[in-house]
């Protein structure tokens, strides 16, 4: 092992390797994003790590699985590879929710999209295929996300855990910093990757035949793969047992069989202290693209220049699955770090004196803290959103920003990351220091209005978010220029229905809070949220749950834009369904206009149209 200096960039070419007097990189990482060397993206912030461990990394980013010899541009490492789909799951970032094919993505040069659908499983088998000798690590969200049996959207099917079909030794899940320096430390000592089953934050594979030969105690045994496949309870069971096991404290390992192999998670790493976060994030990044690229990487100007204060987040909203990532534990950063990253801008190059953000998954839990955190990890019995044990850190974060706004050079400080509107005390000089710190728009996720909806998101009960609106209103009152809320909102969870996104669009409506900010829900691995998609059950209690598919997912989305034209067929159609007429007219609470006849007559002549296509065809939805 060498003891490498930080390189300026990390190598992507044998040039480069040469000009750092490399031969063989100890590790090469492929990702699906391009390389931009920022802590916001994973390569760069895990090379920079290994690097600072002692090991020469080298980079591939987004290799064409049509060019194998794009995969052999770094030659062989001396360790191993280390896959990741990139920042974005590949499905997800390929794909909308109505399953279309994106155009862009914000991780590629250009915007032009260069992941490959399933990109773990389509590296694994290249690299594997091209160097069969050479251990492979698997990790980043999506391997993180699908180390299980898991429900894909995409496909329609259960599929087996990604470690399962792919050729690779070991998976890394979560934040994977102090678990991929364990592993090549190991390696480095000569123990081969697929033999280290001890390593927390890893999910490892053996024959099925080798079970009745393991060893460990308190192993939890999850429902098969094909159990989970074929029946909605073992479903269900299985997710509740995976959810319950996240603590690196308490958590079991768990045991899943597949047909050809036998995969055993680990419990998840333990969270890093504040002076090992800062050791992360003290590196010396470039905040740049890599200078090969001529396009830029669109991804890159919104975070240049925004700071990482902390990792985890303790909502566990159902639809999300950070905790099952980056852990329910707030991982906070020193302020001493954090000013220390903000004064070192001055010397980057169009740096205007503007920090974009200073924040994490929720702004407004920097500094967050429990004592059980520090001994237990987060309890399994109750919801830390709503625990009085939770202490805020919410002033010594706003006095974070105000320091970070006299250091010379910088003109403002933002919070450009969401908050958590349940999470800000009820009090209005509180709400005033930190609107000091949004541009123009504080966005907070409601997500929904409705209790039975906010009860299946985990999300809190609409009368709260009412009770922020109406304090934020009252803060608003005299300033110039005032502000506004953008509220994040959700159409198609499960439990929702067509009547429910009328209360939500009618709320909106009453409140001026019209938005474009929807996102439709997408089924996305893992998720208690995706769990109900997938069994049309409340995995906690097993009773059912309306899920909404096909025309009713498309007419939710459309009521939330009523006043766009291009959506007002749909929006009259989930109307009608729901028995609201009285919103179809010329009042002004009605949410869109009658159609004249020559629109009915246009709609006549378009449907004789559409039917006499034929079968397969596209529709005019």
């Amino acid at each position: 092992m060498i003891h490498p200096e930080q390189p300026r960039f990390l190598p992507i070419s044998q040039e480069e390797l040469r000009t750092l007097g490399i031969i063989q990189p100890d590790i090469i990482i492929i990702s699906g994003d391009a390389y931009v060397d920022h802590p916001s993206f994973a390569a760069a912030l895990l090379g920079r790590v290994l690097w600072d461990a002692g090991f020469s990394v080298g980079i591939i980013p987004q290799p064409d699985p049509k060019n194998p010899e794009t995969f052999r541009v770094l030659g062989k490492p001396r360790l191993f590879f280390a896959i990741s789909g990139g920042s974005v799951d590949s499905m997800v970032s390929n794909y909308t929710a109505a399953q279309k094919r994106r155009s862009d993505d914000a991780y590629s040069p250009g915007g032009i999209p260069k992941r490959p659908d399933r990109a773990v499983l389509v590296y694994t088998d290249l690299v594997h295929r091209l160097f069969p000798e050479t251990p492979i690590i698997i990790g980043g969200i999506e391997a993180s996300l699908r180390r299980f049996a898991h429900y894909d959207y995409w496909s329609d099917s259960v599929r087996q855990s990604v470690l399962a079909d792919a050729p690779a030794d070991l998976l890394v899940f979560g934040m994977g910093e102090t678990t991929l320096c364990t592993i090549a430390k190991r390696a480095e000592s000569g123990i081969h990757p697929r033999n280290m089953h001890d390593i927390p934050g890893t999910v490892w594979k053996i024959p099925p035949k080798q079970v009745q030969k393991l060893d460990m105690e308190h192993i939890c045994i999850l429902p098969s793969f094909a159990e989970v496949r074929d029946n909605p309870d073992d479903f269900c069971h299985a997710h509740i047992i995976i959810t319950g096991n996240q603590n690196p404290y308490t958590g079991r390992p768990l045991l899943q069989r597949h047909p050809k192999t036998v995969i055993i998670q680990n419990p998840p790493s333990y969270p890093l202290h504040p002076h090992e976060m800062d050791r992360i994030y003290d590196l010396p990044y470039r905040r740049e693209k890599h200078p090969s690229y001529e396009k830029d990487i669109p991804a890159l100007e919104p975070v240049r220049f925004s700071v990482i204060a902390h990792r985890g987040c303790y909502g566990n909203c159902n639809f999300c699955a950070l905790s099952l990532h980056q852990g329910t534990i707030i991982q906070s950063r020193s302020r001493a770090s954090i000013l220390r990253e903000i004064a070192s801008f001055r010397k980057i190059r169009g740096f205007s004196g503007i920090v974009s953000d200073v924040g994490g998954p929720s702004a407004n839990m920097y500094g967050d803290s429990c004592p059980a955190w520090e001994k237990n990890g987060a309890c399994t019995d109750r919801e830390c959103i709503t625990c009085s044990s939770v202490r805020s850190g919410i002033h010594g974060y706003l006095d974070l920003l105000d320091e970070a706004e006299k250091i010379p050079g910088v003109k403002h400080v933002f919070i450009g990351s969401g908050l958590r509107y349940d999470l800000i005390p009820h009090d209005k000089e509180v709400i005033k220091r930190m609107v000091r710190h949004i541009s123009g728009q504080m966005k907070v996720a409601p997500e929904h209005i409705t209790q039975m909806v906010t009860t299946m998101m985990n999300k809190p009960d609409g009368s709260d978010f009412e009770q922020f609106r109406v304090l934020f209103e009252e803060v608003q009152e005299g300033k110039k220029p005032r502000q506004y809320l953008i509220p994040y909102l959700m159409s198609g969870h499960p439990g929702c229905t067509i009547g429910d996104m009328i209360i939500l669009a009618e709320y909106l409506r009453d409140t001026g809070l019209y938005t474009k900010q929807v996102q439709d829900f997408t089924p996305t691995p893992m998720t208690t949220s995706t769990c109900m998609y997938a069994t049309g059950l409340d995995p906690k209690t097993r009773s059912p749950v309306h899920i909404p598919k096909g025309a009713e997912k498309r007419i939710q989305r459309a009521i939330l834009h009523w006043r766009d034209p291009a959506h007002q067929s749909l929006v009259r159609e989930g109307l009608i369904q729901a028995g609201r007429k009285d919103l179809i007219g010329t009042t002004s609470r009605c949410l869109i206009p009658e159609r004249k006849r020559g629109e009915i007559m246009e709609n006549r002549k378009r449907n004789q149209y559409s039917s006499k296509r034929p079968p397969g065809s596209l529709s005019h939805n």
